[in-house]
């Protein structure tokens, strides 16, 4: 067993207590006073209590753990290794058959050695922990309660960045408690007093995504001044991203959404091995789909976007990525229908998901009218239509809650797409159809994410349209994966809703914004501007006369709704294709109005 130097030290060590044991058990046998033929017999014996348990300690592999790290696990290993090496110590005493050998030696001398090696391991380990905090530990703030901090003081032990100098707990019944010699100071409300008086400038969020006032404890700790930390999600541990080291706080942290639970199997019988398309490639969305969709070792991606510059950098990322995949990437427009045709023809598509679409509320609201009826309505009829010439298995639609009640041209189109899409199942029943409706998502093109950082980093003012405007968010991820999921289920033609948690008031998420940045709200100031054209104060997920059921995915739903599928839909592409390039505005959203019943004109 060849072992590297501070193993074999410990080694010896232990080999060394493991003897000093061997007469301690001899000692307390006698009463503290060994005759001396029971010396002479000890002595003896020694040699062969030394090499049982160097074996017993190699077969139970003690010194593979890293022994500053000392825990139950390991401890558990020195039992074993202790155990073995008192038994075949016994084992060798009774097969050497010396004569008046006090057997109750061999039962005192593993406990001892026990008492001995635990020991030194303890004091050995507190050593070095406190070596590390006064050399490196900065001190920091632990929120959460004492079931939750217990898992970041585990997480901290051995930092040398970081010393935990007290908790923070939402539960009053644990302030003035003790957890590993951490004090419980006081609640988060107290955040700024408790930080002052402990020289606390971090704070370490050990309460989980979800978990009940998370929201409110962060908003109530940042106002404190306090760098916001927490421990690294189990992704960002698969991809080595500095295990257990604590990070900053970021925005998706805040909103406390939970990792979405894919079932693996139905995607990779899916995917795997199989050709897919993505319209809209190079989009916020589609570019997720498509990072998603090489995940699970597809033959072929082929990704289409009107932008040169995005489909440019998608495949830039991808090629460096993912090198064993065939990437195809096409400069396309899906109001082409011929080059949406001989894309997928070329390439005969098992899944296509159509993520292209113009989707900014205020822009399509004025002047960009027809252009939003173009792309959204007549391109997703193109796109569901050359999956089902082309013989696709499937084919996805991203909506959006835009489209529940639509107040604007954008989510009455969007809403004409779903339709749109129905009808494509009727008419192509080989090919599975689906849509997918969300809300926001978080750090998207045109999401006010993006505008809030540019407002912060130029010193202010962040815009606020209205102080009680809220929004369904999510992450880009999490949206791709619970898409890609959606692909795999369900009946053609049915409509998927994802569970978007709560709203969030986007006030609040100006405020989180600020103080993530550092600033207060003083040095950033909100200034609110007024809703823009065919904005909403809220969003639906469900239109007045629809519901939802269950799937077998906790975070997808079905709508279920009386609506039936157009009936003629190539009246409403002539209706597009015939209009004016720029339309009288009335006439074009009393005929959207017509086809959307629950479109309101405002």
């Amino acid at each position: 067993m060849q072992l590297p130097r501070p193993a074999l030290v410990l080694f010896i060590a232990d080999l060394a207590l493991a003897l000093a044991a061997w007469w301690l058990a001899f000692w307390l046998r006698f009463n503290l006073d060994v005759p001396e033929e029971f010396v002479q017999l000890a002595q003896a014996s020694s040699s062969w209590c030394v090499f049982a348990y160097g074996a017993g300690f190699a077969f139970a592999r003690v010194y593979r753990q890293v022994w500053i790290y000392t825990g139950l696990p390991e401890l558990r290993q020195l039992v074993v290794g202790i155990a073995l090496g008192g038994i075949l110590t016994a084992a060798g005493i009774l097969m050497l058959r010396l004569p008046a050998f006090p057997r109750s030696v061999l039962l005192l001398q593993p406990l001892i050695a026990l008492v001995l090696m635990g020991a030194a391991r303890a004091v050995l380990r507190t050593l070095d922990e406190r070596r590390l905090v006064l050399k490196h530990g900065k001190p920091v703030l632990i929120l959460g309660m004492l079931q939750e901090a217990s898992d970041a003081l585990r997480a901290l032990k051995g930092s040398a960045q970081w010393q935990p100098v007290g908790i923070l707990s939402p539960q009053p019944a644990e302030v003035g408690r003790s957890l590993q010699s951490v004090r419980v100071w006081g609640t988060p409300a107290e955040t700024a007093r408790i930080a002052q008086s402990l020289a606390v400038q971090a704070l370490l969020v050990a309460s989980p995504p979800g978990a009940p006032g998370r929201r409110e404890m962060l908003l109530q700790a940042a106002d404190a001044g306090l760098a916001l930390l927490t421990l690294p999600r189990p992704d960002e541990w698969l991809k080595g991203d500095g295990a257990a080291v604590p990070r900053r706080l970021e925005l998706e942290d805040l909103l406390g959404r939970d990792p979405v639970q894919l079932d693996v199997a139905s995607l990779s019988g899916l995917l795997s091995g199989q050709t897919v398309l993505v319209t809209g490639a190079g989009g916020s969305i589609g570019s997720e789909l498509c990072r998603q969709v090489a995940r699970f070792g597809v033959r072929r991606l082929v990704c289409a976007d009107i932008s040169e510059f995005a489909i440019y950098q998608l495949e830039q990322e991808l090629r460096a990525a993912h090198p064993q995949m065939q990437g195809m990437y096409y400069t396309a427009n899906v109001r082409e229908p011929e080059r949406l045709l001989a894309i997928a023809n070329k390439h005969c598509p098992a899944v296509v998901f159509h993520a292209a679409a113009y989707k900014h509320v205020p822009l399509m609201e004025e002047l960009n009218e027809i252009e939003a009826l173009r792309t959204n309505v007549a391109g997703t009829w193109h796109a569901a239509r050359a999956a089902g010439v082309c013989g696709a298995g499937r084919f996805v639609m991203i909506s959006t809650d835009k489209a529940v009640n639509p107040t604007n041209v954008m989510g009455a189109s969007k809403r004409l797409a779903e339709l749109m899409v129905q009808s494509a199942a009727q008419g192509f029943p080989g090919t599975h159809y689906v849509s997918v409706r969300f809300g926001n998502v978080l750090g998207s093109s045109g999401s006010v994410v993006p505008l809030f950082t540019r407002q912060i980093a130029a010193g202010g003012p962040v815009t606020v349209t209205h102080p009680d405007i809220v929004r369904y968010f999510m992450t880009i991820a999490e949206a791709a994966q619970l898409v890609l999921q959606a692909g795999s289920m369900g009946r053609s033609g049915q409509i998927f809703v994802l569970d978007m948690g709560e709203p969030v008031k986007i006030i609040e998420l100006a405020r989180m914004m600020i103080r993530l940045s550092g600033k207060t709200e003083l040095e950033i100031p909100i200034s609110y501007t007024g809703l823009r054209p065919g904005e909403k104060l809220f969003e639906e997920l469900l239109a007045n006369d629809e519901t939802s059921v269950a799937t077998p995915h906790p975070k997808l739903r079905i709508a279920k709704t009386s609506r039936q599928a157009l009936t003629d839909a190539k009246a409403v592409l002539q209706w597009i294709a015939d209009a004016d390039p720029e339309p009288e505005d009335r006439a074009l959203r009393a005929w959207l109005r017509t086809l959307v019943p629950e479109y309101v004109l405002r």
